[in-house]
């Protein structure tokens, strides 16, 4: 049973209830936490992690060069970065359609970095009876102090992590150093400041507001659902009539469910709802509910799963289907549009080349009557190595070049350099020629590409 309109309105304009998460253990938590701590390991480390004399992962914005493990990518690369973001749309509604809010309950960033925040809470403040009970007490120096301590903490926190993130847009080993010395630019100040500021707001104080009101997805998440999506339920037909009862009690005698209204499931709650209401958008399929009320089950000896990962046609006595329509059609475009960008990646050219004529002047006459005209040419080495590139030019009979040697590029740099091309007046046929430019490298073959230009001449022949 999902929430009604007047409730839904109702609960869009009370007053916030600050939530106090209770402790929950069991195999969900585990997987949670571990997921948490893989994810948090990796956003730490990675910048810290070095490949070739660089960072692994390093986005140098001035330089325009994207470093990801050993590719290297350049602004004109900026397709493959929608290609992914449509694949990661594509997964979150892959497996949104197989299994519900995974993605909200184990690895979106919200949840990640709220654990930390609990977990600091839970440290400093205790346990969720201690810290309502601190909640409620009046100002005193214990409290003060106490508070400030976990404020303490979760700002020096979010500073570590803002400062990992502008540690993949700087270097990170130059970030520390710039800040031990002072240095720091006001954009990595910036930065480092927003996303902290970020970190310890969204974390620390919005919490559950951030998934009920702010996060989109929630929303719209009803409309990946069917009757064969793996969702959380509370096996109402099981355990209601709901009522308190001690172990040892007949509860067909006493016309009772299993449920033994203790409200665990709803204490250990992050959003603070309850799940024997029905599935609700703001559940973000954590399982900790799960976890919760199959411990309470355990202690009864009564059978688990009162509220388990289940699909509602399986409530319902119905058959459960994996493999849908939809979800095959995700999966076809999801490994099509991969492969093909994987495919892409690792065989898009090494090098590039730019031609850019000089507009100042249409052409010259030189003294021995030749037709010359001016240009800049541009040689990207989009590789990790150096190279060095042999030029050609065609399209004209007898057209020469003022570049007769090897170009030698640096790996990831840009060669800027003033070009001339020279062609007897006789070999022009008209007054704008097209003209092929290649370079190819002189110690790899497969290394080539090639561009076109203009050659401009006199207007009447």
């Amino acid at each position: 049973m999902k929430k009604t309109d007047e409730s839904l309105e109702s609960s869009l304009f009370e007053k916030r209830k600050k939530l106090f998460p209770r402790e929950v253990h069991g195999l969900f938590a585990t997987l949670r936490l571990t997921g948490v701590g893989i994810l948090l390991g990796l956003y730490y480390l990675i910048p810290w992690i070095n490949l070739n004399n660089r960072q692994i992962i390093l986005f140098d914005l001035p330089a325009r060069k994207f470093y990801i493990f050993d590719w290297i990518f350049w602004p004109q690369d900026f397709i493959y970065l929608a290609l992914l973001l449509i694949c990661a749309a594509l997964a979150l509604f892959l497996f949104t359609a197989l299994a519900g809010r995974l993605w909200c309950g184990y690895a979106c960033p919200q949840t990640v970095w709220t654990e930390v925040f609990l977990w600091i809470e839970r440290k400093v403040e205790g346990t969720r009876s201690q810290q309502i009970k601190l909640e409620k007490q009046a100002m005193t120096f214990q409290k003060f102090r106490v508070k400030a301590t976990k404020h303490t903490l979760w700002v020096i926190f979010s500073l570590i992590t803002g400062f990992t993130f502008v540690g993949y847009f700087t270097p990170i080993r130059e970030l520390l150093s710039n800040i031990s010395h002072f240095q720091l630019s006001a954009s990595e100040s910036f930065w480092l400041i927003f996303y902290a500021f970020a970190t310890y707001g969204n974390a620390g104080w919005l919490r559950e507001q951030v998934c009920m009101y702010m996060c989109p997805y929630a929303r719209f998440q009803s409309a990946m659902f069917d009757q064969d999506t793996l969702v959380i339920s509370y096996d109402e037909a099981r355990g209601e009539p709901r009522g308190k009862r001690k172990k040892t009690n007949d509860i067909d005698a006493k016309q009772l469910g299993s449920c033994v209204d203790c409200t665990l499931c709803v204490q250990v709650c992050p959003t603070g709802i309850d799940i024997r209401n029905g599935l609700q958008y703001e559940c973000i399929g954590c399982a900790a509910c799960i976890d919760a009320c199959d411990d309470v089950m355990l202690k009864m000896d009564y059978p688990k799963g009162l509220i388990k990962y289940t699909t509602e046609n399986r409530l319902e006595g119905k058959t459960t289907h994996l493999l849908r329509p939809r979800i095959v059609i995700y999966c076809i475009l999801l490994v099509s549009i991969l492969a093909g960008v994987i495919y892409s990646i690792q065989n898009r050219d090494s090098v590039a080349l730019n031609i850019l004529r000089d507009r100042s002047s249409l052409y010259r006459e030189n003294f021995d009557g030749t037709i010359s005209n001016s240009y800049t040419i541009k040689v990207l080495n989009m590789d990790l190595v150096d190279h060095s590139y042999k030029l050609s030019v065609s399209g004209i009979d007898g057209i020469k070049s003022s570049i007769s040697k090897d170009i030698k590029v640096k790996a990831g740099d840009v060669l800027e350099i003033p070009m001339s091309l020279s062609a007897e007046p006789e070999s022009l046929k008209q007054p704008s020629t097209v003209i092929n430019l290649s370079i190819q490298a002189t110690d790899d073959n497969s290394i080539y590409t090639k561009s076109e230009g203009r050659f401009i001449g006199p207007l009447e022949f």
